[in-house]
């Protein structure tokens, strides 16, 4: 191939406003599998919960938790899983208005119709990024709990109740409003409609959505009224996969989710549905989570010898733009499993976080049947003002397992390494590092260095 006709295929990959796009086709589905082209497309990723809208904003000054990521913090998320050879990543729900919620609290969805467009900016980053990074999203439209605002704030706008959100026209009439919103808007970073991003692997009608088959019938119907390029999946809250599901000829995608306290009982299920799904629909674990790491790789053994065509664990949470990482507890596991941080560290070792990292790591690339590719030298940090030695911060580097620190008393150096491999998973929300050979009155400069096994990054 030569230059010149790169150049042109170049240009035609751009958008009207100048953005690259990432990817040549949409994903598609034959029979019981997932197609990129003419390659079967598997994987083995995370679900991101926080990828679109933050909920663990919890420095100390905050009162309020939620805001939007920057591009820092969605790139860090999404470089993350082009390491660890993802491919795809799930996030949660488009969040809702909650009455008696603080009023400065940021919402994708202000009432029936009423959209927030700083939210909806944010989410257009996120397709952009994903563009950059080559990663594929599954965007679930609408939760069935509370949490952010789901179901139960739909009907509340009507002064009805949750239940009636699967069965209500006028409910039903308010989730395709937020649907047609979402599917026609023109990202304003890319110039791409939603609709036409092949960013998106697929919408999911919701998350764990507790409803009949008809709602999910109108659900798709309508999706695909609007959009003929995407897959839709069935966001259908089981563990075993619902007949009418498999069955239903416009669902293109099926998954369960996993948190089943006797791993048996989780590839049991597993298997049934596998059984239920085999060369009719592409099935996937959707969420899956909280047991131990051997128990993670027997999952995921069974994932590819069933050929499921790709598994999402609970959860991914990515580097923080004021340093370190955000945090999420877990109560539904015991308040022992955490979220996941890449590349692991000994702040997760009660959950073995780090050899859990790698596991994920070796089997998504395992999915795809290729070699597992060395790990990456670091990119340098990005030291944050600071006007105290004894609390420095930095931006972490995707994939950094520790960090050298330099001062100087000239900007010219001489340098002098004052600590080295220090941790950005040690603790929450708090400074990183404190100089505590520094002198009292003493001018300094700092400089930071990213590490891991493959080696140290500039500084």
């Amino acid at each position: 191939m030569n230059r010149h006709f790169l150049t042109l295929a170049f240009l035609l990959s751009l958008t009207a406003n100048g953005f690259p796009e990432g990817f040549e086709r949409f994903i598609t589905r034959d029979g019981g599998r997932l197609m990129d082209g003419g390659q079967e497309f598997r994987f083995i990723s995370f679900n991101i919960p926080n990828l679109h809208y933050v909920e663990d904003d919890m420095e100390f000054e905050r009162t309020m938790p939620y805001r939007m990521p920057d591009d820092f913090e969605i790139d860090d998320a999404l470089e993350t899983i082009r390491q660890m050879g993802g491919r795809v990543a799930r996030t949660y729900t488009l969040s809702v208005f909650k009455a008696g919620e603080p009023a400065d609290t940021p919402k994708h969805v202000l009432g029936p119709g009423k959209f927030n467009e700083e939210a909806f900016v944010a989410l257009d980053r996120v397709l952009a990024s994903a563009h950059r990074h080559g990663i594929r999203l599954i965007i679930p439209i609408v939760n069935n709990f509370q949490w952010w605002g789901g179901a139960a704030e739909y009907a509340a706008f009507r002064s009805k109740a949750k239940n009636d959100f699967w069965t209500d026209p006028q409910l039903i009439e308010d989730y395709q409003k937020t649907v047609h919103f979402l599917l026609t808007r023109i990202n304003t970073v890319t110039g791409i409609p939603y609709r036409e991003d092949k960013a998106v692997l697929a919408w999911e009608t919701g998350n764990e959505t507790e409803c009949p088959h008809s709602w999910t019938q109108a659900a798709v119907a309508y999706i695909k009224s609007l959009d003929n390029n995407h897959l839709v999946m069935d966001g259908f809250n089981t563990s075993v996969l619902r007949d009418e599901s498999v069955a239903e000829a416009s669902v293109d995608i099926v998954q369960t989710h996993h948190y089943e306290q006797d791993p048996r009982d989780m590839i049991d299920h597993i298997q049934t549905s596998a059984r239920k799904a085999a060369g009719k629909k592409p099935y996937m674990l959707g969420e899956f989570g909280f047991i131990g790491t051997e128990a993670v790789r027997a999952v995921l053994e069974t994932v590819r010898r069933e050929h499921l065509s790709g598994a999402l664990i609970w959860s991914l949470r990515y580097h923080h733009r004021h340093g370190g990482f955000f945090w999420h507890s877990e109560p539904a596991g015991g308040d022992f499993f955490k979220a996941y941080h890449w590349p692991g560290f000994t702040s997760g070792q009660v959950y073995d976080e780090t050899a859990l990292m790698a596991l994920m790591r070796e089997q998504a690339f395992a999915i795809q049947g290729v070699p597992v590719p060395e790990i990456e030298i670091p990119k340098p940090p990005t030291l944050l003002p600071a006007q105290d030695a004894g609390a420095l911060r930095w931006q972490g580097s995707t994939g950094a397992a520790g960090y050298d620190i330099e001062r100087a008393e000239r900007e010219s150096g001489p340098w002098a390494r004052v600590a080295v491999n220090v941790s950005d998973a040690d603790v929450q929300y708090q400074p990183l590092f404190s100089d505590v050979t520094a002198e009292i009155g003493q001018a300094y400069y700092y400089r930071a260095r990213a590490r891991n096994p493959a080696g140290v990054s500039g500084p």
